[in-house]
């Protein structure tokens, strides 16, 4: 009678841990969740409306003079779709290229011996540390003398310069030290034994990366892939710096068309829940593997 009483009252406790447990996790996803709710129904309000709510519960509230006036200025005042097919042509090639030479940087410094492989590595993971505001300036003074074919009526000329392209939007930020540590990390993980077994068959390196090392390393390339997609999505300084071509822009440069005379708060909001929106289907869509992939990512058996 003890025994079962005992048990009982650890179920109980499991239960009410549980119960408080749950009631935080969403007491926290609510307390986030309210930037967004305040941006997606501000977007519905015109500007007197947003002001005079902002200090109360409306302020979360569809209520009032609601409408789909501001969604139909930003088309009106920007771009949209011209900006958001740029940031996905700039991001889809950051993420992809940036999986194939970081993914091969990391192998050959986990999985080849070589000397001075520690000390590419430290030099690597000691760019972690700067910031990358500090090299901007000198990254634009190069990118203007790098050479570059352009088509110019019909024909392949030879120029310098990488302002005003998309490469110099993709390029710099493709090789990521984060990224090759990360990848060196997971690589680790992976018996040697199979690598040595593929040697004795006749393989190269080149294939024990491609048959052995990536089919093995998704949960890697999957929190790669998270972690890069959304600083590349989020571009502002880079692309402001190098890009002045409207056709040429990215989502995040287009916010300052709505900050030059007059601050259109509403606009603001319609342009902003718009370009979140993609993030947000993405994250939905995908929420299972994002979360499964950071968690492997930190284990090592």
């Amino acid at each position: 009678m003890t025994l079962h009483k005992g048990h009982s009252d650890e179920r109980v406790l499991r239960r009410r841990r549980r119960v408080w447990t749950y009631l935080v996790l969403v007491g926290l996803a609510v307390f986030f969740l309210f930037p967004l709710v305040f941006m997606f129904v501000s977007s519905l309000k015109p500007d007197g409306q947003i002001l005079s709510d902002v200090g109360g519960w409306r302020a979360f509230l569809p209520v009032g003079n609601i409408g789909f006036d501001n969604y139909a200025a930003v088309f009106d005042r920007v771009p949209v779709g011209r900006f958001l097919l740029n940031s996905v042509l700039v991001t889809v090639v950051i993420v992809g290229a940036g999986l194939v030479v970081n993914s091969m940087a990391g192998f050959a410094i986990s999985r080849l011996r070589w000397t001075g492989r520690g000390v590419v590595l430290s030099v690597i993971i000691a760019t972690l540390i700067v910031p990358f505001e500090t090299i901007a300036v000198p990254m634009v003074y190069w990118v203007s003398r790098l050479p570059t074919l352009l088509f110019q009526n019909g024909q392949l000329v030879y120029d310098f310069g990488w302002l005003d392209t998309y490469q110099v939007q993709i390029i710099p930020f493709i090789a990521n030290g984060f990224s090759i540590f990360l990848f060196t990390q997971y690589f680790s993980t992976i018996p040697t034994a199979l690598d040595e077994a593929a040697r004795i068959d006749g393989a190269g390196w080149f294939t024990i990366y491609r048959r052995i090392a990536v089919p093995l390393s998704g949960p890697a390339f999957a929190t790669v892939a998270i972690l890069t997609f959304l600083p590349a999505w989020n571009q502002y300084l880079w692309p402001s710096m190098v890009v002045q071509d409207e056709q040429l822009r990215p989502v995040m440069v287009g916010m300052q068309y709505f900050f030059q005379d007059t601050t259109a708060w509403g606009e603001v909001m319609a342009y902003t829940s718009m370009i979140t929106l993609p993030v947000l289907v993405v994250f939905l869509a995908f929420q299972r593997a994002f979360v499964s992939s950071v968690a492997a990512s930190g284990v090592k058996e």
